[in-house]
């Protein structure tokens, strides 16, 4: 029968498998690792996760993790405002930043469509982004949705709610294997996706 501290230490593995990427080994790793930091580290681990869950909210414009109203990304007057770069998770967000060359607006939507899931264009940020396209400022919406049946799915339902509006609607190119998510897409290839992007 495990005794308590056995009982506390399974816990910690149990809650670090919930993270993506997680299997059984890593998470023991990770809490043996967590076990041997000083104190004083585990504290401030503890800390920064806590805030951030308290802190962090989404951008009123792009939907973008920030702790302002509005993320840096929306408040930076050298951004160019006519495109709009859309993808389905903040991370994919970060991963086209890394490129250094993309200097548009982004949305983020906060998934995608799958029926099998139960996820609907209601579980989706899309009114943000239509109600930013009205405005007449968007020349471009280019769809970075993930290369899966799924962001395949909502790139063509947000291209055939948008083109009426009078927006030029690209996909970016399939410079990324399909199957993968773009967050873990290297530079190169990202930014050669952007440039190869197509009408939708």
């Amino acid at each position: 029968m495990p005794n308590g501290r056995e009982s506390l230490l399974n816990r910690v593995i149990e809650r670090l498998r919930y993270l993506p990427g997680i299997g059984q080994k890593t998470a023991q790793r990770l809490a043996f690792h967590l076990l041997k930091m000083p104190d004083q580290d585990v504290r401030e681990l503890v800390r920064a996760i806590s805030e951030v869950k308290e802190h962090l909210h989404f951008c009123t414009a792009c939907e973008n993790l920030t702790e302002s109203p509005q993320c840096f990304i929306c408040l930076d007057p050298k951004r160019d405002r006519s495109k709009i770069l859309v993808v389905e998770e903040p991370s994919t967000l970060y991963a086209m930043e890394r490129t250094g060359e993309y200097r548009g607006l982004y949305h983020v939507l906060h998934g995608s469509l799958s029926p099998l899931d139960g996820r609907g264009p209601a579980d989706l940020r899309i009114q943000g982004l239509l109600d930013r396209i009205k405005q007449g400022e968007v020349k471009e919406v280019i769809m970075a949705t993930n290369p899966t049946i799924e962001g395949e799915a909502t790139a063509i339902y947000l291209g055939r709610i948008l083109r009426p509006l009078g927006v030029y609607v690209t996909r970016i190119a399939y410079g990324i294997p399909v199957g993968i998510d773009l967050e873990y897409a290297d530079e190169v290839t990202l930014l050669k996706s952007l440039e190869g992007r197509r009408e939708l």
